[in-house]
């Protein structure tokens, strides 16, 4: 040990130190208290090794910092409410992605903390290898989910869009979205099921829900605006749709890249060109189709 006692470690790294310690207390707890959760044996197994790597690494640091710390109890309590909410790979990674050692600092830290650079690399190797070692039933059907979002958000978009500027009226707008997304979802569901039941799927009726759900989801959350504005607010009622659609789609993207570990920018701005360009187009052709019928509502 390069440092015996913790009145010759400078006070910024001291401070940084026990910064770390109570991170790594913290996460302990955290992985414990979802691995209590999880009815998997594997993912159980994998978390609590994590948990006790966590555990040493808390240890190491207490042998210089010479304090005895507590987990944060808020901050487990709502990564728990997080990992039953949105999954524990999501918030298991999305912990591993804010352990960031500050680059400026890291390199005092290493030449007053020689361990420290251990601990830092095993965070980086060894426990990012365990996490991918993860198998969580919602992320196998990321791809039906893909299907039942993108597809809601591309018809009803366009379809409510078309709507607002032919009917003019929120409530009218709301019910006929309503019918059509419902529907649509129906559709979309069984659709998926017949798909995965001919390539031989034995998990088709679980991605015929998984899809179902992402669609009918979008579905509500895009008819929303329409019935909290007034009747005549249908204008304000469309740019509220519109923003909720890339707000969707940002937050979903957002949940698969740090879940799944893919590119963030460039999924979204796919999605919210798609979605946008078919609301755009769908506008113009409620226009055209207002002003050749001649209908006035």
């Amino acid at each position: 040990m390069n440092k015996q006692h913790n009145n010759e470690i400078l006070p910024n790294v001291m401070a940084q130190l026990i910064a770390m310690q109570q991170d790594e207390i913290t996460d302990y707890a955290t992985y414990k208290a979802i691995a209590e959760k999880i009815k998997n044996v594997e993912n159980r197994n994998i978390l609590e090794k994590i948990a006790a790597q966590e555990k040493k690494h808390y240890e190491i640091l207490k042998k210089y910092t010479n304090r005895s710390l507590k987990p944060e109890g808020f901050k487990v309590w709502w990564r728990k409410l997080m990992a039953s909410l949105l999954g524990f790979t999501f918030t298991i990674k999305l912990m591993e992605n804010s352990e960031v050692v500050a680059q400026e600092s890291y390199e005092e830290l290493i030449r007053e903390v020689p361990e420290a650079e251990k601990i830092v690399i095993e965070e980086e190797e060894h426990e990012k290898e365990l996490m991918n070692m993860l198998e969580e039933e919602r992320l196998q059907y990321v791809g039906s989910m893909v299907l039942g979002l993108n597809d809601a958000l591309v018809e009803l978009t366009g379809t409510l869009a078309g709507l607002t500027l032919a009917l003019q009226n929120t409530r009218i707008i709301a019910l006929s979205g309503l019918i059509t997304g419902i529907s649509a979802t129906l559709s979309m569901a069984s659709s998926e099921f017949l798909s995965a039941k001919s390539e031989g799927s034995k998990d088709a009726l679980k991605s015929s829900f998984y899809t179902g759900i992402a669609y009918l989801i979008t579905v509500v959350m895009l008819i929303l605006p329409y019935l909290l504005f007034p009747s005549q607010r249908y204008m304000f009622a469309l740019v509220t749709m519109l923003i909720t659609v890339v707000a969707i789609i940002a937050a979903f993207n957002y949940y698969i890249a740090v879940a799944k570990d893919l590119p963030f920018k460039r999924r979204f701005l796919e999605m919210a060109i798609i979605s946008l360009s078919v609301a755009a187009l769908s506008f113009v052709v409620g226009l055209i189709v207002k002003s050749a019928l001649g209908v006035d509502i």
